[in-house]
């Protein structure tokens, strides 16, 4: 990432030094070099702004970031599980009826071993 390519994201009112605007440009360029794929969009997003907030921030912003993250990631996990819960059910009742194992793999979007768990298998 170039300089002026930070700036630009980063807008007119980023409250950063010039010292920590070239710290974030490094880590800008770490995550970068991490997350290379272009899929891997929003993953550099998201790195990148844990970068600039705790570059911009004290202690205990810090500490405030990494408690959303954690929450956040809890939030994520239960949507999830409960997610797989209800594919789960729905693989119960539509595979012997009116699915075949591959076909709601590919539907629900997970992988055919998964499917046959399910179902005991």
């Amino acid at each position: 990432m170039q300089r002026y390519e930070l700036e630009a994201w980063l807008g007119d009112n980023h409250g950063l030094t010039e010292d920590q605007v070239t710290d974030l440009l490094g880590h800008a360029n770490e995550i970068e070099a991490r997350y290379p794929d272009p899929d891997d969009q929003n993953e550099r997003d998201a790195a990148l702004e844990v970068a600039y907030r705790f570059t911009g921030g004290d202690e205990g912003v810090a500490n405030d970031v990494m408690q959303e993250l954690a929450i956040a990631r809890g939030a994520a996990q239960a949507a999830e599980n409960r997610a797989l819960a209800g594919l789960r059910q729905a693989a119960i009742m539509q595979i012997p009826t009116t699915e075949t194992e591959s076909s709601f793999a590919r539907a629900a979007n997970v992988d055919r071993m998964t499917v046959r768990k399910w179902l005991g298998k």
